[in-house]
């Protein structure tokens, strides 16, 4: 210790109170901080898992376009073009093509869905729907007409499971020269059923007239009611 003009100078070890500072290594007080920041006062406002998981979900949905954008010309500009003409290619073969559709004869396909029914009562069905405005039900029962009333004739012979596909390949045997109205009149059928698809009143009068045709129409002689070649 030094005395300067009578006082006595402080070591550089203590403190101004007089208290002896303490030396805490690293590792003690690395471990002393942990301690105190993991009290839950500290995390009262910390985002919970899911926020944190939109955090990160949107961080890389920013790095991707970022990334996009700089790789494409014209910058984000470029990008947003080129996304909304791939939107809009889509929407076009989504119209044109429609929902995809199922392969004929699949679970789920056949011609009729509910118990037996004349073809007079899909007739008047049909009737009744077409009267309201509805096409895609009205299409759907004067299809079912058609085949109800063929297998009535015996130009088709009832077989559970059939569906418009194949009651209209077997009809065109008996029928040839309704046989691609029969396709086309089973391609309505499937479309509106299984392919999104909406149909209109031209629709449904096609069909319509195909079984009024049908109903005058004689199947050729060489041909049995089973639709194969005699």
């Amino acid at each position: 210790m030094t005395f300067t003009g009578g006082t006595a100078a402080a070591p550089a070890g203590l403190r101004a109170d007089g208290d002896v500072p303490v030396d805490i290594s690293r590792v003690p007080a690395r471990e002393a901080a942990e301690r105190e920041l993991s009290d839950p006062r500290y995390h009262e406002n910390d985002p919970n898992l899911l926020q944190r998981g939109l955090d990160r979900f949107w961080e890389w949905l920013d790095d991707l376009f970022g990334a996009a954008s700089g790789a494409t010309p014209g910058g984000v500009l470029g990008l947003v073009v080129i996304v909304l003409a791939v939107a809009v290619l889509v929407a076009a073969l989504w119209w044109r093509l429609g929902t995809p559709r199922r392969a004929p004869g699949t679970t789920g396909d056949s011609l009729f869905t509910d118990g037996p029914r004349t073809a007079r009562d899909h007739r008047t069905a049909a009737a009744r729907h077409a009267a309201a405005g509805r096409w895609n039900e009205a299409v759907q029962e004067r299809m079912r007409a058609i085949v109800r009333s063929l297998e009535e004739r015996a130009l088709l012979d009832p077989r559970p499971g059939r569906t418009a596909d194949e009651a209209a390949a077997e009809a065109g045997r008996s029928l040839p020269s309704h046989a691609d109205d029969l396709r086309l009149a089973a391609r309505a059928f499937d479309d509106v059923t299984y392919g999104g698809r909406t149909a209109d009143e031209p629709a449904y009068r096609r069909v319509e007239a195909l079984d009024t045709a049908l109903e005058r129409t004689r199947p050729t002689l060489d041909t049995a009611s089973t639709g194969t070649p005699a």
